[in-house]
């Protein structure tokens, strides 16, 4: 099946979904869009970019949203909410609703991946939570006993019980075979967190678990061939931060 299909009923031959087209699949014809056989990335920018709803992806349900411009939001609070986020190491013992899981996978859901390849998943731990947190408790109980005496570090930090998710009723895996796809994907997830109240911590500590442990990997039942890139921590603060931190100068150059 063709995964463009036009309506040249409703086709009026502006040529705009040809020239926006980044595979070159689409073309015209008699003065109407075609759609090539091979080629599509099935990014959708056709179907976007056509005034008169002539194209539908084949794949997908079309459901006709308007557009909604980033210049609606105002980007001087947009900027200071962004410079104003903190990561969150203590939360309230309060569940997240289900409404705003939805919304916070629907920000990474629509987050751009190379080749519109969509290839990012996100495994929510759930009631395995503790089991996944007290695997990776272990592991670095074990690494502390035998790092400590080398790595002034690891004699600072006490290891508890919830020394990776901190007592958070949220903990959202972000796996990807491309790091970048999935990188991009958490930072959109933690944007919409934070603009519903929540509070998120990277746990960079939990990743280094995922690539050691094949125990944690198993458990975490990722897609073939996928890699853990970040997980996330979520839950509502129970600190309030009162003032934006200072950030060395900006590191920038025209060449």
């Amino acid at each position: 099946m063709n995964p463009i299909t036009v309506n040249e009923e409703k086709c009026i031959g502006c040529s705009l979904c040809v020239n926006d087209c980044p595979s070159a699949c689409l073309y015209l014809k008699n003065g109407k869009a075609h759609a090539g056989k091979s080629g599509c990335i099935e990014c959708g920018h056709c179907y976007a970019i056509c005034p008169q709803g002539a194209i539908r992806l084949s794949s997908y349900p079309c459901e006709d949203e308007p557009v909604v411009s980033m210049t609606e939001l105002d980007s001087e609070t947009l900027l200071s909410a962004m410079r104003s986020r903190r990561t969150i190491r203590h939360f309230m013992d309060k569940p997240v609703e289900e409404e705003k899981i939805r919304k916070i996978l629907e920000a990474g859901r629509y987050c751009p991946t190379g080749g519109n390849s969509q290839n990012v998943s996100y495994t929510i731990l759930g009631s395995r939570q503790a089991e996944a947190e007290a695997i990776c408790v272990a592991l670095f109980r074990r690494g502390q006993k035998l790092g400590a005496p080398l790595v002034e570090f690891l004699k600072r930090i006490q290891i508890s019980d919830s020394f990776f998710f901190k007592g958070a009723p949220l903990v959202i895996v972000v796996s990807g075979k491309d790091d970048v796809n999935a990188a991009l994907a958490s930072s959109y997830v933690e944007i919409m967190a934070e603009s519903l109240g929540l509070g998120v911590l990277y746990s960079g500590f939990f990743r280094v678990c995922a690539g050691i442990s094949g125990k944690l990997r198993k458990l975490l039942e990722l897609p073939k061939g996928h890699k853990v890139v970040t997980c996330m921590v979520i839950g509502y603060p129970s600190v309030k931060y009162q003032r934006i931190v200072p950030r060395k100068d900006l590191q920038m150059k025209r060449l």
